[in-house]
């Protein structure tokens, strides 16, 4: 999910009450909804599950059990430094770490239950297991969740009340829900349409605002096809169903290309749908790897990459 939605969600928790636990509360929480995406900047580390985005950091080892202490004892040592310098206020309530700690844990746990929600997924049990997972459940920006949040954290502090964030955070967990419950619909239509496809890998992607569509994309023997499902047209179909088109990953070339160069290997560990073009000029051939979730025209710069061989 996009960062505002992690900090909403962290200062939504903070909201019902949880913020007066203990001095640093809110940002224990917002900050620690916002910190496994710590990753985007460790992409040129050399161990793997840490260069990789939504791995390690979003696993329940590194994201929820690791990280949050640290982030309490920063917190706790920038207190200490801003009580050196007299920069706490008589009246704020006393620093209590345990809870910073607690709270730093409950503000992690966030991230990676709304990251699992959309197609980009997260290896849940990195290191251990390189495995994506996923429910579908939410657009990547999903403006109905931000406003279930948003107006819940608005009026929970216009009344001085942590009901209405309390409320808001219920909400949003029976919207994720219910679009589980639709992308799940989705995926069973898909195996009781015509052709009947039995597919080894499936996503069903939310739309932004109409949160009941989904675009489906399935992989079976080597070939991507699309199409589309909206309950509310036939809930036991899925339509639109273009022509499929080759992944041509298992093309020799593709394969010498796979192992060819450190950015398609990691590109490749990411890609969970992944698909090849190859263009032969001469004596050079260009592969170009993409991933079939994320082709629209917006995305064409950012999700790829081209590896160049020899064809003679």
């Amino acid at each position: 999910m996009d960062n505002l939605t992690h900090s909403l969600a962290g200062w939504a928790l903070a909201e019902t009450g949880l913020k007066r636990r203990t001095r640093k509360g809110l940002a224990a929480l917002v900050l620690a909804a916002n910190m496994p995406d710590i990753d985007v900047f460790f992409g040129w580390a050399p161990w793997a599950p840490l260069a990789m985005h939504r791995g390690f950091t979003h696993g329940l080892v590194g994201g929820v059990v690791l990280m949050p202490p640290f982030l309490a004892a920063l917190l706790w040592l920038l207190d200490r430094w801003e009580v050196s310098r007299g920069k706490i206020a008589a009246d704020a309530p006393p620093l209590r770490f345990g809870w910073l700690v607690l709270l730093s844990y409950l503000g992690a746990i966030t991230h990676p239950l709304l990251d699992l929600q959309n197609v980009y997924a997260i290896q849940l049990f990195s290191p251990m297991s390189e495995e994506w997972f996923h429910t579908d459940g939410l657009f990547i920006v999903s403006p109905w969740l931000l406003a279930m949040l948003g107006g819940g954290i608005w009026l929970a502090r216009r009344r001085e009340r942590g009901g209405q964030a309390l409320l808001a955070l219920a909400a949003g967990a029976v919207f994720i829900g219910a679009n589980m419950g639709i992308s799940a619909m989705a995926c069973q239509a898909l195996l009781r349409s015509e052709p009947y496809p039995q597919p080894d890998r499936v996503f069903a992607s939310p739309a932004p605002l109409r949160f009941w569509k989904r675009d489906m994309i399935w992989r079976e023997n080597g070939v991507i096809s699309f199409g589309h499902y909206d309950p509310l047209q036939g809930a036991l179909r899925v339509t639109g169903q273009g022509a499929s088109v080759p992944d041509n990953m298992a093309l020799p070339l593709v394969q010498q290309a796979a192992r060819a160069t450190p950015d398609a290997v990691k590109f490749l560990a990411w890609s969970q749908m992944p698909v090849a073009r190859v263009k032969t000029q001469g004596c050079q051939a260009t592969v170009t790897f993409a991933d079939a979730r994320f082709t629209g025209p917006a995305m064409a710069r950012n999700f790829n990459t081209v590896v160049n061989l020899p064809a003679c």
